[in-house]
């Protein structure tokens, strides 16, 4: 292998059945864990390192401690138990004693753990008919290796691949790799900045270390590099977006704005003051903005928006607010239209009044065929000013004669694509300014790595006057017998009391994954019980995702005159309803949500100013389910709620709003690396910005495309 040093290129151009060793059976093993290339193969990083210096031993463990030790096999034996399973039981020693491991139903252990062998027991000791063992432990099979840290690799049984296959590739890989190098893409001074060692280092410290030192230094590098190729991706369609396409430069002095503010019964927060001013900012830009809103529910995000829209009005554009659903598109339309009431703005028709009405109008797919060409010419004429709607404002007829600000309500609800296709309804050259609102808090590294190519900004302050809502895990066991029913009943007392009071409630049923159809059975079993026995006597109705559009609006629209006190519901409520009267907010089943949703659900309470109540019912089965459910009777604040969220489930949710680009995470996490998103991202731009194209960083600009996948990477260097 003479030449010039290796980039990532060459190495995903050479198949792995170029290693010795790797074979027709192994490499199809190794491509049904997404290893094809001696690229994938580097970049299959062990899970952990066994430090000899430090590895516990037999005769120290404790019984109920969990431990790793290190072991010879002594002897194995396998026999069939009354009800016919399989048991497999493995002598081992490591010199200091010896420990019985017992695996039930894996009669492949029998073939696998020969004597002799050494390997890596994982496992919580215990002691049975007066000997020392561990049931069903984790087995990494390390090879007979002398050196003090041994890389333990993810295994898969399944495939018939082991650590110490792993070990082996990657050493003879390494080796080869020796004589010619390994390129280095990333320039020299951010290395020194962030204190980084060089790429052949670093694969050799996360492969072969001589310290656990190395690994440290090594897995800084290797994570640096990741996350940096992804925001280099996100940076280059952020800097191509804005030298490449024109906005509008609005007008941002007209009272049109100011008038709205001396309207609203109560001052802005400080943070809606900041939002407000970053947002204006943008706008007399001449480049397009591309602006993510975070808020907490009830935050205020309502009234930044239509600042907004009103900005492009005032300069005689128009604005167009996007939900994801009816119910909430039509909420919008009743808020801004009554926010709005009386206000006026130029007659640009060219009849004989210099002022009309300013105009907003609703469109979705209840809109009539008579309604919808009415509002098309009238839109095309620009006599409509604001526009709320669903996905039917996506739709070939709705044409606009100069649409200046859009607004999307819900961002996870809506694609690249549809974002894409609002733009496209910019008349002329200039592409109208885009906001993106999200009640769905983002942690700062997420945030930063999906939606990288946007702008943030954060209202993190609630509006005075807010109560906060008291939340209560109410403990159920998982056997639905009496106890659990003297729990919940509790919890209906609560109902009944508020609703005598003149207040109302929501119940909220479990969440059925695997199918609509018993989510819907769900909820109207629980109507059914409710109004049998608890809450009987009480005006209830029903509300999921099957009931039909007119049925749904009459639900709602008699929730909210609060003719309904009490509503049953999947969570087809979780996104924007508002009906201040609501003070009770019941989740049956609570441990089957996520954080995100729970948060959301929570927020449909706690909307006026009277005491608003959660109880979150639940066995809490897991200790995730405990964590999640525990976090919420601690806190409001969705932000906080974030962070934990992001602890407990990991990245592979946030990372999967961006497809292929999750896949490049191979070993940096969002939640351990959070500092290095940020130094990954300050680098992204200090290189976009002196290199637009990355002609002067080819390597770099060759890893992106690699790694992101053709696709994606075409999609976010060149949109």
């Amino acid at each position: 292998m003479s030449g010039p040093p290796l980039t990532l290129g060459d190495l995903a151009a050479l198949p792995v059945t170029t290693v010795r060793g790797i074979g027709p059976r192994k490499a199809d093993g190794l491509r049904a864990i997404g290893v094809d290339t001696i690229a994938d193969l580097l970049m299959h990083y062990p899970r952990r390192w066994l430090d000899r210096t430090k590895e516990a031993s037999i005769g120290e463990l404790e019984v109920g401690e969990e431990a790793t030790v290190l072991v010879r096999v002594q002897k194995v034996s396998s026999r069939r138990t009354r009800n016919r399973k399989t048991l497999v039981e493995v002598s081992v020693t490591d010199g200091t004693g010896t420990l019985r491991c017992t695996f039930f139903n894996q009669p492949w252990r029998e073939r696998q753990l020969a004597p002799g062998l050494e390997v890596l027991v994982f496992g919580k000791l215990e002691l049975y008919q007066g000997r020392r063992q561990m049931t069903n432990p984790v087995i990494d099979l390390v090879g007979d290796k002398t050196r003090r840290i041994v890389p333990v690799y993810p295994q898969s049984e399944k495939a018939g691949l082991y650590s110490s296959d792993f070990q082996d590739w990657v050493a003879r890989t390494l080796a080869k790799a020796e004589p010619r190098g390994f390129a280095e893409p990333v320039p020299a001074g951010i290395l020194a900045e962030h204190g980084l060692v060089g790429r052949g280092p670093a694969f050799r410290g996360i492969h072969a270390p001589d310290a656990m030192g190395q690994v440290t230094q090594a897995r800084a590098r290797l994570v640096f590099d990741e996350l940096l190729r992804v925001q280099l991706a996100l940076v280059l369609r952020k800097r191509h977006l804005e030298r490449t396409t024109a906005g509008i430069a609005h007008r941002v002095d007209d009272d049109l704005v100011e008038r709205l503010l001396d309207r609203l019964p109560f001052p802005l927060t400080g943070a809606q003051q900041r939002v407000i001013a970053e947002i204006r900012a943008d706008l007399a830009s001449d480049r397009p903005m591309h602006r993510l809103l975070q808020g907490d529910v009830g935050a205020g995000k309502t009234v930044v928006a239509v600042a907004a829209l009103l900005v492009a009005v005032a300069g005689g554009h128009q604005g167009a607010l996007m939900a994801p659903t009816a119910v909430l598109a039509e909420q919008h339309h009743l808020g801004i239209a009554a926010l709005l009431e009386g206000f006026t703005v130029p007659d640009r028709s060219g009849s004989l009044f210099e002022e009309r009405p300013l105009r907003v109008e609703l469109l979705t797919n209840r809109t009539t065929a008579a309604e919808r060409r009415r509002l098309s010419t009238d839109l095309a004429d620009g006599l409509v000013d604001l526009l709320v709607g669903t996905h039917a404002l996506l739709e070939e007829g709705v044409g606009f004669r100069s649409l200046g600000v859009v607004v999307i309500d819900e961002q996870h609800r809506f694609g690249v694509e549809q974002r894409a296709l609002l733009r496209a309804k910019a008349t002329g050259d200039a592409v109208p300014d885009v906001l993106v609102m999200t009640a769905t808090p983002i942690p700062r590294t997420a945030a930063m790595t999906v939606y990288g190519d946007l702008d943030v900004s954060v209202l993190d302050e609630l509006p005075p006057g807010r109560t906060p809502i008291e939340t209560e895990w109410v403990r159920t066991g998982d056997g639905g017998g009496a106890g659990d029913a003297a729990a919940e009943q509790v919890v209906w007392e609560v109902v009944r009391e508020e609703v005598t009071a003149g207040r109302q409630a929501y119940v909220v049923c479990p969440l059925v994954e695997e199918s609509e159809k018993l989510e819907v059975s769900s909820a109207e079993e629980t109507l059914d019980r409710l109004r049998a026995g608890a809450l009987d006597g009480l005006s209830l109705d029903l509300l999921h995702g099957r009931v039909g559009a007119a049925d749904k609006e009459r639900v709602m629209a008699e929730f909210r005159a609060g003719k309904i006190q009490v509503l049953v519901a999947t969570t087809v409520i979780e996104v924007g309803v508002d009906v201040p009267n609501a003070t009770v907010m019941v989740i049956l089943d609570a441990d089957r949500f996520g954080i995100a949703q729970l948060h959301q659900l929570r927020g449909r309470v706690g909307r006026g100013s009277a005491r608003s109540r959660c109880f979150l019912v639940g066995a809490g089965a897991t200790e995730e389910a405990q964590e999640r459910l525990s976090a919420m009777v601690r806190t409001t604040d969705g932000f906080e709620l974030a962070e934990v969220d992001l602890d407990l489930r990991g990245e592979g949710t946030l990372m999967g709003e961006r497809q292929k680009g999750r896949n490049d995470l191979r070993l940096a996490s969002l939640r351990r690396d959070r500092e290095w998103v940020a130094r990954a991202r300050a680098a992204a731009f200090s290189i976009v910005d002196d290199d637009p194209e990355l002609a002067g960083h080819p390597a770099l600009r060759d890893e992106v495309e690699l790694l992101l996948g053709a696709d994606e990477a075409d999609n976010l260097l060149k949109s």
